[in-house]
This record gives structure tokens, sequence and C-alpha cells, in this order.
């Protein structure tokens, strides 16, 4: 079931990764990305007047926001709202920096540099929570590392220097935050439900975001990149939420493996890769073909071997 979950949240997370570029393109950042978590609260908002209010609308159901769910260990309310503070304040420093990258760069060209983030969580994995591969896990990983990188190698060919450009270390300090983010996920599976967390460092992330453009982005806005309305921008919010549930699922199942789900969820530059030809044209996509193929490759001998 967790690796099911993990596709389906791959698959969610390529199409938000594309409503994303097209919300930012020629947009002001900041404003776009207020908006994206002001619509996201939005979805999460009944499941959380639900928990707060103790009506039981949804007990017993995936959408229960109930704090600690049977069988783990039950933390104080303060302490667990603590914990999901420092998560909201790790993905918008994720984001922020992700948005940026994006705006500037190929699409085809983020997607790459977000897929090193598997090695960077398998790293994590091993050392931290003791994670153990089997021979054919292994295969897939090892297959999906050897595509990411030669799909890195690919996008050389864009001529955009990667040790000069701005944007691709704001989209590198992206990927290096949201490994930590990862990680950090998978501690709070095993204390807190799926929609708790979702729901809540949501909610903090908008009240994080507001005081952002107040101080940043409103003072200089006559002077930076305007902000216009995109329709793209609140379904940027409907996949990151649907993409998020599915993937704090799968973390929570059992067995589940943090090492295998983020590979996983990095076959969404597959969807990514698509879309960049159809909607954006963007260029050398030959040559990156037969990277995406054995991306795939990969994705199907990790689902065997897990099994």
């Amino acid at each position: 079931m967790w690796l099911a979950l993990a596709f389906l949240s791959a698959a969610l997370l390529g199409i938000y990764d594309v409503s994303k570029k097209a919300a930012v393109k020629d947009n002001a950042v900041i404003p776009v990305l207020l908006l994206n978590v002001f619509f996201e609260s939005i979805i999460f908002l009944p499941f959380l007047i639900d928990s707060a209010g103790g009506f039981g609308w949804f007990a017993g159901t995936p959408f229960d926001t109930t704090p600690c769910p049977p069988g783990t260990e039950q933390l104080p309310l303060y302490k667990a709202h603590l914990l999901l503070v420092g998560k909201s304040v790790i993905v918008l420093s994720s984001w922020i920096l992700g948005y940026f990258g994006l705006k500037h760069l190929p699409i085809t060209i983020v997607g790459p540099i977000n897929a090193l983030r598997p090695v960077l969580v398998l790293i994590g994995a091993i050392f931290i929570f003791g994670e153990r591969l089997n021979l054919m896990q292994w295969l897939g990983v090892a297959l999906g590392f050897t595509s990411l990188f030669l799909l890195s190698l690919s996008s050389k060919k864009e001529k955009i220097d990667f040790r000069r450009n701005k944007w691709i270390w704001c989209t590198f300090g992206s990927v290096i935050i949201a490994t930590g983010s990862a990680l950090y996920d998978r501690f709070l599976m095993n204390h807190l439900s799926p929609l708790f967390v979702q729901g809540w460092y949501v909610m903090y992330q908008l009240m994080m975001m507001t005081v952002v453009l107040m101080v940043v982005w409103y003072p200089t806005r006559k002077t930076t990149t305007p902000f216009h309305w995109s329709w793209a921008i609140p379904l940027v919010a409907v996949f990151i939420a649907s993409a998020d549930v599915a993937y704090l699922t799968a973390l929570r199942s059992e067995g589940s493996m943090i090492s295998v789900i983020s590979l996983i969820r990095r076959g969404s530059v597959i969807v990514s890769f698509i879309f960049g030809a159809l909607l954006f044209k963007e260029k050398n996509l030959r040559a990156k073909a037969l990277d995406l193929a054995l991306i795939l490759l990969g994705m199907v001998i990790i689902w065997l071997g897990s099994r």
C-alpha cells in the first residue's frame, strides 16, 4: 500500500511542479507562494475545525486529524505544535528558494537537480534510521541515481553555468533543506497523524508567509516583478496538498522506507519533463529521453524488490 501511495504522490508532485512553473512565470514569487499556502489552508480548514472543536465528523476516516493516533507515543499538544512550527520553517525556507530557482530556470533543469534529493535522503536514512535495502532495491536505487546523474549532464547543454548562476544555487539550497524536511517527516510520522501534520503546518506557514510578504515584498513591490493573477495558483495548492497527504500516509504505513519513498517521489521529473516539452517548449529533450526511461526502469525494479 505504501508503494502505491508513493507512486501516486510522485504523479501529483509532477503536476504540482508544472503548475508551480506556470504560476511563477513572469510573476512575483512571494505573493504567489502566499496565495498557494492560503488556498492549501482552505483545503485543510474543515478537518482542523473538526479536530479543534471535538465534533468527530471525520473520526475513523483517513481525514481524521487526531494528533497522536493509537499505537504511537502520546505527545503533549503544545509539543506537537512546536514540532510543526519547526517543520513550517524548514519547508517554507525550501519553498522560497525553490520557487525563485524555478522561476528563472527551465523546469527540465530544475527537475534533475531536485532529483538529487533521494541520494541525500538515502544517506540520512541509513545513518539516522538504520534502514537497509535488499539487493533488488539497491539495483533500482543505483539505476535511478545513474539516470539522474546522466540527466544532469544532459542539462549542461542548456549553457547555464552551474557554478556562477545564483538561481542554480537557490535550487541546490532548496534541495538540501528539503532533504532535512524529508528526514524530519519520518520522525514526525512516528508520533503524529498525517492530516494533523499537514493541516496545522500549513496554517503556520500562512502566518509566516503573511509576515514575509509584508516585510520583504510589499515595501519594494513597485520596483520588482509585478504580481498578476494566474489560475495555476490554486492548482498548485490542490496538487501539493494531495501529493503531501499521499506521501505522509505512505510514511505512516507499516514497513515503509523513507529512502525508497523519496526516490519514487523523484519520479515526478518524468511528469515535469513531458509537460516541459508540451507546454513550455523547452530544448534538448531528445538527449534527456533515455535518462527518463532509465528512471522508469529503476522505479519498476524498486517496486519489484519491495513486494
